[in-house]
């Protein structure tokens, strides 16, 4: 029998409060899990976009945030330090992020095989698009034009947090987003690889909603699960 999971889309809402929710639905699901507990959560996956933020994973480095903190809100931004992997990257308009909150153990996923399997399920949604990306060795995330440096920019990041096979965070992609926000970060640590969206590589805006349907459905394949809409309730969470 194939696995199900649940997804749904918040719309835009500020960092902090969807990452409230995922703290929320994660606690959740390790309870049931710890106490052997039946009727546990179903897999949820959450999609939404965020105002203008800086994050930075809890390996990340503060200097390849290239702004003053205090200088900010002159751009409309905010700045945590989260629970992540990975360094600093940018969210904001027009990126659409995803936040699996899955128990591992159902689907016999190792982190490393997780990754490579979300990564795989952006590469193919992307390839609807007829843009070809691709994995670079030694890092994360799905890139353009990875074997040329002096072409290489990353198009979606990836960073996640497992606790007892629960994932957390996720992956961010470019979809008509604002690249200039770029400019203040060393994204991914990486000071020397630009990043791109799906507008700047195509040339135009992308209708947002088209891409989020072409991803679930490139999760469904990859990951060999039916995705259904969530219709329940996360425990001390308002979406209003």
């Amino acid at each position: 029998m194939m696995i199900s999971w649940r997804y749904l889309d918040i719309g835009t809402v500020d960092y902090k409060k969807a990452w409230d929710i995922q703290e929320s639905y994660h606690y959740e699901i390790v309870k049931y899990k710890i106490h052997n507990l039946v009727n546990q959560p179903a897999n949820l996956i959450i999609f939404c976009e965020h105002p203008h933020v800086f994050t930075l994973g809890k390996s990340g480095d503060d200097f390849n945030l290239l702004i003053g903190e205090d200088n900010l809100s002159r751009i409309g931004a905010s700045f945590y330090k989260t629970n992540r992997g990975g360094d600093i990257t940018y969210h904001g308009p027009g990126q659409i992020v995803v936040y699996p909150i899955l128990d591992l153990e159902t689907s016999k996923l190792g982190i490393k095989k997780y990754i490579y399997l979300l990564e795989q399920s952006i590469i193919d949604a992307l390839q609807d698009y007829n843009l070809k990306t691709e994995r670079y060795h030694g890092a994360t995330g799905v890139w353009m034009d990875a074997g040329k440096p002096e072409h290489i920019r990353k198009i979606c990041a990836i960073g996640v947090r497992v606790s007892r096979a629960v994932s957390m965070h996720g992956f961010a992609l470019n979809v008509n987003t604002d690249l200039n926000y770029f400019s203040y970060i060393n994204p991914c640590g990486f000071s020397n690889h630009r990043v791109t969206s799906m507008e700047k590589e195509l040339g135009k805006k992308i209708n947002m909603a088209d891409v989020k349907e072409v991803l679930l459905h490139s999760l469904s394949e990859k990951f060999s699960v039916n995705i259904e809409k969530f219709e329940g309730k996360i425990a001390g969470c308002y979406f209003a």
